[in-house]
């Protein structure tokens, strides 16, 4: 999807102009992947614009930097108050937020520790990953020939700049294929997630989601789907799935920021159908939240 161009993004603790936040050629995380990151949204309401759950976010961000035992020069305090003044910089509503944590320019090679580590948060307008239609009506996915790398293979805790390029080869072999999205299976075949979401199977009005074991990143969004469930009486399960637990699902749907709540109507060529009414209640009820019109979860909700 294209960017939007905005005025300025905020880079080691300053607001520079958009054509100005540079790296260099050699800068370490270009060649190995060496960074962290975040996707996070703030959503303009009657009450004014607020980010969502941008306190968590930054904690995932620092905790991405841990595991790849990369020092943070700055607080999360210090990078929420970013976050914040770097909307207000670009006069924004409404917008995506990244934030990245990386390691710069001045070491080469694979150990990777005397590296300097840079911190950025751009802003910018942009519209539903997977567009307003699949929201209402759902996409067609497909299982994806590559699988989810296991822990020892790279932490899938982690929300990494290098580990998505598995994510992008599954993804264009699905676009390819004619599909809007895959759906990768971890090392031992069993469900994992999407290319940049997590996955949510309903069956007899229950809810199922594969747990962290089945190499998923812990999402924000399916945190907040927990909590819908939680508050609303759905039952929600965290079990391993096999592919055939779609093939035969009530409903199915994928959680993501970029995303949001996108049902899938169709995997493999197997027909799930319409959105049916677990998923459109937590949608009606996701939106509530982010329109700030559900004050039982207030707390989701950072104000600028």
């Amino acid at each position: 999807m294209p960017i939007t161009e905005v005025e300025k993004i905020w880079m080691n603790g300053e607001l520079v102009d958009w054509a100005d936040a540079r790296v260099h050629l050699l800068t370490h995380a270009l060649h190995y992947g060496s960074g962290v990151f975040e996707g996070v949204r703030a959503y303009g309401t009657g009450r004014g614009t607020h980010v969502f759950r941008l306190q968590d976010h930054i904690a995932r961000l620092m905790r991405s930097a841990k595991i790849y035992m990369m020092d943070v020069p700055f607080s999360p305090e210090q990078l929420i108050q970013a976050t914040k003044d770097v909307i207000k910089a670009n006069g924004l509503e409404s917008c995506y937020i990244r934030p990245i944590v990386y390691r710069g320019y001045g070491e080469m090679g694979l150990f990777p520790l005397k590296a300097p580590v840079d911190v950025a948060i751009a802003v910018w307008p942009w519209g539903t990953y997977l567009g307003d239609e699949g929201i209402e009506h759902g996409i067609r996915a497909k299982i994806s020939s590559f699988r989810r790398f296991g822990p020892n293979s790279m932490p899938p805790a982690a929300k990494a700049t290098g580990q998505y390029i598995n994510s992008s080869l599954a993804k264009v072999e699905a676009v390819k294929a004619g599909y809007e999205e895959a759906i990768l299976l971890d090392d031992q075949g069993n469900l994992s997630e999407g290319t940049g979401e997590n996955l949510f199977v309903v069956r007899a009005g229950v809810v199922a989601t594969p747990p962290a074991p089945c190499d998923v990143l812990e999402g924000i969004t399916a945190d907040t789907v927990a909590a819908i469930c939680r508050n609303e009486d759905i039952p929600l399960e965290r079990r391993v799935m096999v592919r055939s637990d779609l093939y035969v699902a009530d409903e199915a749907f994928l959680t993501g920021t970029a995303a949001e709540i996108v049902p899938l109507r169709e995997v493999d060529d197997r027909v799930i159908g319409e959105p049916g009414p677990v998923t459109k209640q937590i949608q009606e009820t996701f939106y509530s939240i982010i329109k700030g019109e559900n004050d039982k979860y207030g707390d989701f909700l950072e104000w600028i």
